[in-house]
């Protein structure tokens, strides 16, 4: 298997630093093969734009980003970045995200590396999302370190529940584009546990790493549960993420 890890985190020798340390051993050691995308020492560019797109824009008036890069797209004139980290995807089988949550989501920098590889053309088209989406076949997992605890990011926390915050990546950006979302691994508010609960903090991911072919996928309608306004059909019992029936 090809594993994409897409790490966002500024300090190396930080509890992200060492889950992806760990997550590179415990991958290659089950005969997987590894490839990192490390943001920071990248240096990365996360801002989506005209630089996006290599020679003249198809339109020279007005820059549309979701125009030009479909075409650029079709013409193998996307921004070389771009490319290896497109590359790289479409290699993958599993994708993982790993970054610590930062207001709420994902650091800027991680949101940028989709913003610009999650290309139109590349990533969706009408009519390719979801269950038709360009990325069907492959999964992707959620890895993520938190500042607080575990409770105030259940159902009834002050945060609010730890899949209702994730949603905008899970299915907003993950499932949207085909892929089979396994439910998240979080380390809660690794930087005020003792050395005892960090190391089980480890333990625990690598467990989940070393049974990631048997864990089931987060559950998502299909589209045959939406009707023609692609709202859920009346007597479908919404059971993804934060839908709801009304």
């Amino acid at each position: 298997m090809n594993v994409l890890i897409v790490y966002a985190h500024p300090e190396p020798t930080s509890f992200n630093g060492a889950m992806r340390d760990l997550a590179v051993e415990s991958l290659t050691a089950q005969g997987n093969s590894i490839e990192v995308s490390d943001l920071y020492a990248m240096g990365w560019n996360p801002v989506a734009g005209p630089g996006d797109i290599d020679g003249p824009h198809s339109l020279a008036t007005r820059f549309s980003l979701a125009r030009e890069q479909t075409v650029a797209m079709e013409n193998g004139t996307i921004a070389a970045d771009i490319a290896a980290e497109q590359a790289k995807l479409t290699r993958a089988d599993l994708v993982i995200l790993q970054f610590p949550v930062w207001w709420f989501s994902m650091p800027a920098i991680l949101k940028g590396w989709a913003d610009r590889v999650f290309a139109r053309g590349f990533a969706y088209l009408p009519g390719r999302k979801y269950d038709t989406g360009m990325f069907k076949g492959k999964r992707a997992l959620v890895v993520a370190t938190t500042g607080t605890s575990a409770d105030t990011y259940a159902p009834d926390g002050i945060d609010g529940d730890i899949l209702t915050v994730l949603w905008p990546i899970h299915n907003g950006l993950l499932r949207y584009t085909g892929f089979d979302v396994l439910p998240p691994y979080l380390a809660y508010m690794p930087a005020r546990e003792d050395d005892e609960t960090r190391a089980k903090q480890l333990a625990d991911y690598r467990q989940r790493l070393e049974t990631i072919a048997e864990t089931p996928h987060l559950f998502f309608h299909p589209a045959e549960d939406y009707g023609a306004n692609e709202r859920l059909k009346p007597g479908v019992l919404a059971r993804s993420g934060q839908q709801r029936n009304v």
